[in-house]
């Protein structure tokens, strides 16, 4: 992972504690100041490279989580309805499973119209992790699913949380950046920034943009 060093102006990588930046005088002079001190100093690494990606209908699923009106209410979420719709349809018409999600305390008619659950689709109820106290993880596993693209609201709420824990469990995780939201925009590239190199998700984490996402082959989901 790159990391800004104040002191030379320049980006470099980190792989260990040792590493020549951390060692640079800038820090040797500051022995007493944390990350609150340094905040302004620390500038964003370059953004990620997102990937074309292919997906097998047969073990993928598409999550959806807490679409729900009375919280997709700011302009960021509002716009990712349109894009989250494109990717529903094509999943749909492909045979991916697609699974639902809500908050503890939102109901069905909550979803927006517009990306509603068919009355085959799964539905879970929990707090920002999906897998929490659900059948999530059963449901998966009973359709012989291997891969999830997680869309939703809030990217460092349900979105973050929810792919988090899918890569605790040994699936592959897909997030379309486009698909996912927050009420800030630093909200939605913190949640980029920890999916794809934090140690517990970067080796299955892949970022992608809804229309890089390419299906392997038509499945019929019984």
């Amino acid at each position: 992972m790159n990391y800004y060093c104040p002191q030379y102006g320049i980006w470099r990588e980190y792989s260990m504690p040792s590493s020549h930046w951390l060692r640079v005088k800038y820090y040797a002079e500051r022995k007493d100041s944390t990350i609150i001190d340094e905040w302004n100093a620390v500038l964003a690494p370059p953004p990620p490279q997102l990937q074309s990606v292919s997906v097998d209908p047969k073990t993928s699923a598409l999550l959806v989580l807490d679409m729900e009106t009375s919280i997709c209410n700011n302009p960021r979420c509002i716009a990712s309805i349109s894009k989250i719709n494109q990717l529903l349809a094509r999943s749909r018409e492909w045979g991916m499973l697609v699974v639902y999600s809500l908050t503890h305390t939102g109901s069905l008619s909550d979803i927006a119209a517009q990306i509603a659950p068919l009355p085959s689709d799964p539905i879970v109820k929990s707090n920002v992790d999906k897998f929490y106290k659900t059948d999530l993880e059963q449901i998966l596993h009973d359709h012989g699913i291997k891969t999830v693209l997680v869309t939703g609201y809030a990217a460092n709420g349900a979105v973050l949380h929810t792919a988090t824990s899918a890569a605790f469990r040994g699936f592959n995780v897909i997030i379309p950046v486009d698909g996912m939201s927050a009420l800030n925009p630093y909200a939605e590239q913190y949640t980029t920034s920890h999916m794809i190199n934090s140690p517990g998700t970067r080796n299955r984490a892949t970022l992608t943009k809804i229309n890089l996402i390419h299906f392997s082959h038509p499945y019929q989901r019984s």
